[in-house]
């Protein structure tokens, strides 16, 4: 195995580690804990670092392992859904940032956002499917709310978190990242512009 698969299966358990930990303390914040989306952060760390290779496996397991563990989310069918969604967001997000040509706030950013479309999308078809096979409607306004209006708190705090923490990992040289597009193409290219 090569030190590269090594690293991102080490860094793939961490990831999955904190999205079974960190709802513990979001929990605790009242009013706005569950709204923070605390298992998409390392889901969307894990497909921009490891890759969507890694990342999409994590992300259907984490809220299933989470459920049979804690007993939250519950199984049925909330923690179902919710693998198909942060599977969605791992596979969008990792794929098109990989493609990227280069990694930059900007190709994160369009990465993240064409992920979440996407992701919360598949979340609103699989609570259809589930909430139908048990004889109940899944309305507009139930994807409304689950989808967007009780999300705001966490998609602020993905977009603002996520390239922070990218940012960090680029300034301690652990990976490949820039503000600007053309600042990470000099660094590549190993010239200053000449």
């Amino acid at each position: 195995m090569k030190n590269g698969s090594i690293k991102n299966l080490t860094l793939t358990a961490m990831f999955l580690a904190i999205g079974m930990i960190l709802p513990l303390f979001t929990g605790q914040i009242q009013l706005i804990g569950n709204m923070l989306l605390p298992m998409h952060i390392p889901v969307f760390l894990c497909a921009l670092i490891c890759g969507w290779q890694y990342g999409l496996p994590m992300a259907f397991v984490l809220p299933l392992m989470r459920s049979m563990i804690f007993g939250m989310p519950p199984i049925y069918p909330t923690a179902i859904s919710m693998a198909f969604e942060l599977a969605t967001y791992a596979f969008v997000a990792g794929f098109l940032y990989q493609r990227s040509r280069w990694k930059c706030t900007k190709s994160l950013y369009k990465s993240m956002i064409i992920a979440m479309i996407c992701g919360r999308l598949v979340w609103g078809i699989a609570q259809a499917i589930l909430l139908g096979i048990k004889g109940t409607a899944f309305t507009l306004q139930m994807f409304m709310a689950g989808a967007l209006i009780n999300a705001i708190p966490g998609i602020i705090l993905q977009l603002i978190l996520i390239p922070a923490v990218m940012v960090a990992l680029h300034k301690a040289k652990l990976v490949p990242f820039s503000k600007e597009s053309g600042e990470l193409r000099t660094e590549e290219t190993g010239t200053d512009g000449q």
